[in-house]
């Protein structure tokens, strides 16, 4: 009976591991190959004291304006990633995001944690009508709901011209559960270096917590001599330095 035992646990064992093993082949194919075709960002490798501040989940008639209203006090641009059915309902936040300079981005229509491609593909593409219906823009970048993604998606994505974006591992805020403006503060402040990509909320939600922390935030980034920039300003940083790395290596190899 007890050999039995073991003979079970071990083959429930052995198909947890091949079930996990497998998946994760199927639904990544790995941060540094993605990297590499450029297909997804996390954030970029430089000295230059550069960092971009990313909301998901608005926008908000509130809080949305909130966070604006800071980032013009402290000069600083961000992105925000846009869910579509938000959008329609809140048209002129969109609209004053896009004219102070910001970046627009998209996140799916619905916000929907389990779907199929098929419909990812459908939510990308409405959201990307609705905000070009308000602004003339149509984004090129897409992040998928919680940073979770497959192969399969980031295909998708790619298909219709977008880069797909997650953010610092070390730089999501959480405020989205609202652990206390002081957790939020200093997961931040901690954790910043150049190239990071941040991760906050400005809608789907109260948000106070996150308005309250971008108070202290800010202008303690801005102190320490860090520009704010979009994501695609970052990504043709990151362009260039391939560039230049390009460059460097074919005159030593022709030296």
């Amino acid at each position: 009976m007890k050999r039995r035992s073991i003979f079970v646990l071990s083959g429930f064992i052995c198909f947890i591991a091949v079930f996990f093993i497998g998946f994760h082949t199927y639904a990544d194919k790995g941060r540094r190959y993605y990297e590499e075709t450029g297909e997804v960002l996390w954030d970029i490798q430089t000295q230059e004291k550069v960092i971009a501040i990313t909301f998901d989940d608005g926008p908000d008639d509130k809080y949305t304006n909130q966070v604006l209203d800071l980032l013009e006090e402290y000069d600083a641009k961000a992105t925000f990633f846009v869910i579509g059915k938000s959008a329609e309902k809140y048209p002129e936040v969109v609209l004053r995001q896009f004219e102070e300079g910001h970046e627009l981005a998209n996140h799916t229509y619905t916000h929907p944690l389990k779907t199929t491609l098929e419909k990812i593909e459908e939510e990308i593409q409405q959201t990307n009508d609705i905000i070009y219906s308000i602004t003339g823009y149509k984004p090129k970048l897409f992040r998928p709901v919680g940073g979770i993604y497959t192969d399969g998606m980031i295909d998708v994505a790619v298909k219709h011209g977008f880069t797909v974006i997650i953010w610092s591992w070390h730089q999501d805020t959480q405020d989205w559960k609202n652990p206390g403006v002081n957790k939020i503060v200093k997961k931040v402040l901690n954790g910043t270096k150049p190239g990071d990509v941040i991760l906050f909320h400005d809608g789907g939600s109260n948000r106070t917590q996150t308005v309250e922390a971008l108070k202290e935030i800010l202008p303690s980034l801005k102190k320490q001599g860090y520009k704010f920039v979009t994501i695609s300003e970052m990504l043709e940083m990151k362009n260039n330095m391939q560039r230049n790395e390009v460059k460097k290596n074919s005159r030593h190899f022709f030296e």
